[in-house]
């Protein structure tokens, strides 16, 4: 495998203990962890056996050190990260929800260093020199001005390259605020429509192609935890149909029925062969996992899309069929874990993949 990069930011997360509120931990403790789109997909590729590079621009201090340190120690290929004298660390605060408590979001990322380095801070030659695959997503985007212009002109650079490239639309309602002039989900509408001409694969939720491209589902109410999968597959035809360039859409399907119980599956539209394909299969119908005790839901859509570009990298998990359920397999174990990075291995994804349900302990 060769490398696959990966380009955004990576924030501080702030996280109470025992699914407390903000209100019952502040002041007190708070676990603070790294994490951040592109990174995570960057570390959960790294714990699956691929090789990983992540770029971005981080503020030149110890905390930043420390965030460099974490990722090395995940295997991830460090050298794409530049240290700044200027802006600061993001940070995010998340409040995990439980039972009919939804979790809450907090940014803190204004003036990061990443929002503030211009695309000609990066040496995008190099970095894309033994690399052939390049991810980024809709957040990077949706920081500045500036930002939007590097995730630009790095998926053009890596498509000079020859590299491929998969963008994750990752629509952020509370980001986008770049224009307050224009409705956070129209000035993302703009960009990702100028960035998605150079992308080959589309990974979204089941929501992103209504936020950003105005494309809808029919029969289904995201906020009411009803989908209707067999659905979006007109939802992806309508992507390539826009994008000729697009070669496979794949979508999430999440269906949440309260914060700690989802069922988890996804759909991959394969433009070359017009097939539409489900994971979880069976009995040869489409039936997501049911995951009824969730730890901790984000990051589940990284996991998700590093699954899926590793597997679309390893010559027998390559199929279609097989990469799909590989990566709804991978991040429906996500979902067990603390934290945004997905700590599961590859031969963990496969059990399951396999039907490897139970959860019985292993001795």
């Amino acid at each position: 495998m060769k490398t696959i990069v990966t380009f955004g930011e990576v924030m501080g997360r702030l996280c109470p203990d025992n699914f407390e509120r903000f209100s019952q931990s502040m002041p007190g403790n708070m676990n603070l962890t790294f994490a951040g789109a592109e990174a995570n997909v960057a570390a959960s590729i790294a714990m699956l056996g691929g090789k990983a590079r992540f770029v971005t621009t981080l503020p030149k201090n110890a905390i930043s050190e420390a965030c460099i340190t974490t990722l090395r120690g995940l295997k991830i290929d460090v050298s794409g990260i530049n240290l700044a004298d200027y802006g600061r660390l993001g940070l995010y605060f998340v409040e995990r929800g439980a039972n009919q408590r939804p979790s809450r979001v907090i940014y803190d990322r204004d003036h990061s260093s990443v929002s503030m380095a211009p695309a000609g801070s990066y040496n995008w030659q190099h970095l894309f020199k033994d690399a052939d695959w390049l991810h980024t997503t809709g957040i990077t985007p949706a920081l500045s001005e500036t930002a939007a212009e590097a995730a630009e002109t790095a998926v053009k650079e890596a498509k000079t390259a020859g590299l491929t490239v998969s963008c994750d639309l990752n629509f952020r309602k509370k980001l986008w605020r770049w224009k307050p002039d224009v409705v956070p989900s129209q000035l993302a509408g703009r960009i990702m429509r100028q960035i998605l001409p150079y992308v080959d694969v589309v990974i979204a939720n089941e929501e992103d192609a209504h936020d950003v491209l105005g494309i809808s589902a029919e029969n289904t109410d995201v906020e009411a935890g009803h989908l209707d999968a067999s659905k979006y597959t007109e939802v992806a035809k309508e992507i390539v149909n826009q994008f000729a360039n697009v070669k496979k859409v794949t979508i999430t399907l999440r269906e949440s029925i309260s914060a700690s119980h989802n069922n988890w599956g996804a759909m991959m539209y394969d433009a070359d062969t017009e097939n539409t394909y489900f994971a979880p299969v069976q009995d040869e119908k489409y039936t997501p996992y049911e995951i009824r005790s969730i730890v901790d839901r984000v990051g589940g859509g990284d996991a998700f899309g590093a699954a899926l570009i590793f597997a679309l990298n390893t010559p027998e998990l390559a199929s279609p069929e097989d990469a799909l359920r590989f990566a709804t397999a991978s991040s429906c174990l996500c979902h067990s874990i603390n934290g945004d990075f997905n700590y599961v291995s590859r031969s963990e994804a496969e059990a399951l993949m396999g039907g490897s349900t139970s959860g019985r302990v292993i001795r």
